[in-house]
């Protein structure tokens, strides 16, 4: 039977999806983790892909100078090749690279939605990617800025992002990693990061929307006034949270959100171990 969700169920998980969708600690693990442990349920995939659009609004206002510049300068790229600058050329990488999870997300997104959730799965791999974190820091050069930015390190960070559709990955973490792996400065792969994740994010709501109300499979069933105000408090609290991260990560490495991950999916680990919680 599905369950309803009460007022405080929706205003905590629009806080936790604001404080965590840009930190790579991954917003879906702690949307997963704190309903479990917090409310004894799974609030869905589906109210989960819903609120993400209100972090999403965040980073078009955040970024809505850059994001206004780069469709600009693709369209008039489109009719003048003298206009074919680097925003547009990020134009067309962020298009080619949203296509691998377009394709595996729908393919996948009845096990996306199911056996993907399960918090065993989520706590090892909060685990075992802060390794692909630290690896990435021990590696980089960050010797390229986003001006040197080419259509195969796009597609590297698209194919990474896919990655992300398991909870416990995170998207910023997997993107923003591979764009270490291939020599970019830090700050400029998550600032890739955030403008790859806008189409993926955007259709995986909207596309979702139906199902938040009247959940097909796991799930809880939100009200639209409780849609509306988690996906507002997510908007205005991941505002604050994109400033933050990247003056954080101008000057810090990936390795303190990794131990941090690290200690999380032990924590899950030891609660499903002794049947604090369920894993399903």
């Amino acid at each position: 039977m599905t369950e309803t969700m009460t007022w405080a169920q929706a205003i905590v998980l629009g806080i936790i999806q604001g404080l965590t969708e840009f930190l790579p600690i991954s917003s879906s693990a702690h949307l997963r983790i704190a309903s479990e442990l917090m409310f004894g349920g799974d609030a869905g995939a589906s109210f989960t892909a819903v609120i993400q659009l209100g972090t999403e609004a965040a980073v078009l206002v955040f970024f809505a100078r850059d994001i206004g510049r780069i469709i600009t300068a693709w369209f008039r790229g489109l009719f003048n090749e003298h206009e074919r600058n680097l925003d547009y050329r990020i134009g067309w990488y962020v298009i080619f690279a949203t296509i691998p999870i377009g394709i595996i997300g729908f393919l996948l997104k009845d096990e996306i939605r199911t056996a993907a959730r399960n918090l065993w799965i989520t706590a090892i791999v909060l685990i075992v990617f802060s390794g692909v974190f630290w690896l990435a820091e021990r590696v980089a050069t960050q010797s390229r800025s986003i001006e040197q930015l080419t259509l195969r390190d796009g597609l590297v960070m698209g194919l990474a992002q896919c990655l992300a559709l398991v909870p416990g990955v995170s998207r910023s973490g997997a993107t923003a990693s591979a764009g270490l792996f291939l020599g970019l400065e830090r700050e400029a792969a998550f600032r890739f990061s955030f403008l790859l994740a806008i189409p993926a994010v955007l259709a995986s709501g909207l596309f979702s929307l139906p199902d938040a109300f009247h959940p097909s499979g796991d799930g809880m069933e939100a009200t639209g006034a409780q849609l509306a105000v988690s996906t507002l408090i997510s908007f205005v609290v991941g505002y604050i949270s994109i400033a933050w991260l990247l003056r954080f990560v101008s000057g810090h490495s990936l390795n303190w959100f990794g131990v941090y991950r690290v200690a999380l999916g032990l924590v899950v680990i030891g609660l499903l171990s002794a049947g604090v919680i369920s894993a399903t």
